[in-house]
């Protein structure tokens, strides 16, 4: 019976320990709900102002992520969200001691701040890459090559832009370099495949047509803008004949 009150005792005892904790733990996270919330409401109303979806269109970035349906703004409002939401709930886990969930938790709460970065990153180079696609689309007039280097020139500042963001994520050697060995050892076999199959020839005359064109493009030149012998002012016919006849 002795036995049986001690049990009944320590189990009120650990009942009256965790309800409390339990209290302060709801407390902490509904408040850290409230805020992340206001500020999550802040963050779109901001955007809105701003005029972020058209910030987005003008960095070369709106056709992709309309044709995909990815929000770009509201992915952005809810990471801050969830990052807000997830100190509060980290610090509420504190109230009942060392735990793994709350270890987790802080693996997380660390992360998110790196994709919001690494989603800045990619914007602001798309933004880059756009503008330099505009000054080499202005610089090169209405030459048809102009279009294509714009969108090489935006290509690349991109990828530079989402290199710098796997980085950031802590990912970029994982990705990159197997995606680079890959590119690499295909351009490797197109170039043993051309060279085994006879392609350099091919090649050459390709190359000097695209050459002369793209010369061609730069320098303003087109063909017959020269005058010949026949652009001297005399008509055929006009000049010995005319001597013959008065003799």
């Amino acid at each position: 019976m002795g036995a049986l009150q001690q049990g009944l005792a320590e189990a009120w005892v650990a009942i009256a320990t965790f309800v409390p904790k339990l209290v302060v733990f709801l407390i902490v996270v509904l408040v850290g709900w409230l805020i992340a919330k206001a500020i999550g409401k802040a963050i779109q109303i901001v955007f809105a102002r701003l005029g972020f979806n058209r910030l987005l269109a003008k960095s070369g970035l709106g056709e992709m992520t309309s044709k995909s349906n990815i929000d770009i703004a509201g992915l952005l409002v809810k990471l801050v969200y969830y990052f807000i939401l997830l100190i509060f709930v980290q610090l509420a886990l504190g109230v009942f001691g060392p735990n793994a969930i709350k270890d987790l938790i802080d693996t997380v709460v660390l992360f998110l701040p790196r994709i919001v970065v690494a989603i800045v990153l990619v914007l602001v180079a798309a933004a880059i890459g756009r503008a330099v696609g505009d000054l080499i689309r202005g610089a090169l007039g209405n030459r048809p090559i102009g279009p294509v280097l714009a969108k090489i020139s935006f290509g690349f500042i991109v990828a530079l832009g989402v290199i710098a963001a796997l980085n950031q994520l802590g990912i970029a050697l994982t990705v990159t370099t197997p995606v680079l060995i890959a590119a690499l050892s295909a351009l490797a076999g197109v170039i043993i495949v051309g060279v085994g199959g006879g392609l350099i020839k091919p090649m050459q005359q390709r190359w000097g047509k695209w050459l002369d064109s793209a010369e061609a493009q730069f320098s303003g030149t087109t063909g017959g803008s020269t005058g010949g012998p026949a652009g001297n002012g005399k008509k055929p016919g006009t000049g010995d004949a005319g001597v013959s006849g008065h003799a």
